[in-house]
């Protein structure tokens, strides 16, 4: 029960800032219309939330911890989504993220939502891969060597 508690409670302070508060809240004067550009935004928005539930299900039962790096996974997850990419979880973010700004059709949510694919990028490279190599040695890198970081190219076995 704690384990589900600190995944719902970081799920709506990081991932819920990040992705629904801000571009909800700061860009959602634009109107919606019923349009190809709602209707993508609906997609968007359902398969990225559909994959960031996914992930942080494989992320607690699993890795018996959650996406917050103050308590990471106690095991490395390669199941599910992680088995076709290593990043996922930030993928299903981004894809809220572009969701709300083909629903809204606002430019400055698009270019929110780049900038945040930048700033997972170098969080990712500089800070997370280190300390999984770290934490998980040989396995991580076995990991890296079969599955993209970004591009789901490849299938870890």
């Amino acid at each position: 029960m704690l384990l589900f508690a600190k995944n719902l409670l970081f799920t709506i302070v990081v991932p819920g800032t990040v992705a629904v508060y801000i571009p909800v809240f700061l860009f959602s004067y634009a109107s919606v219309d019923f349009s190809l550009n709602a209707l993508i935004g609906g997609l968007l928005l359902l398969i990225g939330g559909s994959i960031y539930l996914w992930c942080l299900w494989d992320f607690a039962s699993t890795g018996r911890g959650t996406p917050a790096p103050i308590d990471p996974p106690k095991h490395l997850v390669v199941r599910g989504l992680y088995r076709y990419m290593r990043n996922p979880m930030y993928a299903g973010v981004l894809s809220v993220i572009f969701g709300w700004g083909s629903l809204f059709a606002a430019l400055p949510i698009i270019i929110y939502g780049l900038c945040m694919a930048i700033g997972f990028h170098l969080f990712v490279v500089l800070h997370e891969e280190p300390n999984l190599r770290q934490m998980f040695g040989s396995s991580y890198e076995e990991y890296c060597s079969q599955v993209n970081r970004w591009l789901p190219l490849r299938y870890a076995s």
